[in-house]
């Protein structure tokens, strides 16, 4: 049993969860429902560890409260990487540079952390993640109500186009949540050089 105080502190046993060293959010897209040319997305928030260079992992909650609920994983990886993969494989994946370059994927700023220097190490980030792609499964689709997990797990991605998806009404609440503007975030990041998107990529907006 432990005490409040206790509680609040990391637990030292759960050493994998102490790697955990980013903080993102996005919305992610069903990916069966955009092949059918439908978006329906849900509010992603990653708190992720970098256990090589070459692979990220992260889990996916659908708010960063104390009682968000567990709603998915998701695996990054450099293009190295995902070029060796096989076709097949790599349609199951996602990439994000639409994500970075229209201010959707964001780090949000520590209470603690000055603005300024906070920038500086978002852009920073958003010059690595830009070029990775992400394999994402979500167990638990609350956004249409689910109390417990359901079913099987669906594979997820994201927007590639702003067509795809109204950023107004899609980050609204996140903007709002975190003080930011995702307008704002995009002007700030278009230096941050592109490397291109391997054609399997998004395979679901490929029809």
């Amino acid at each position: 049993m432990h005490s409040s105080s206790e509680e609040s502190k990391p637990n030292i046993e759960f050493q994998p969860l102490h790697n955990i060293c980013e903080f993102l959010t996005a919305v992610h897209i069903y990916a069966d429902e955009a092949r059918q040319g439908k978006t329906r997305y849900v509010e992603a928030t990653h708190y992720c560890s970098h256990i090589r260079k070459d692979l990220r992992q992260c889990l996916i909650y659908d708010s960063g409260k104390r009682d968000a609920r567990l709603i998915g994983i998701e695996y990054m990886v450099p293009k190295h990487v995902y070029d060796k993969l096989p076709a097949e494989e790599q349609k199951l994946w996602h990439s994000h540079e639409f994500e970075v370059k229209s201010g959707m994927l964001i780090l949000p700023k520590p209470a603690a952390a000055e603005p300024d220097e906070w920038e500086k190490a978002e852009l920073a980030a958003m010059k690595e993640i830009v070029g990775l792609y992400g394999k994402t499964w979500h167990t638990w689709q609350v956004d249409r109500g689910d109390e417990v997990p359901l079913g099987v797990p669906a594979l997820m991605g994201s927007a590639t186009d702003a067509s795809q998806i109204d950023l107004e009404v899609a980050m609204e609440g996140r903007n709002k949540q975190y003080g930011v503007q995702h307008a704002e975030k995009a002007k700030a990041r278009a230096e941050i050089e592109v490397p291109g998107i391997h054609e399997n990529a998004d395979s679901w907006w490929k029809r």
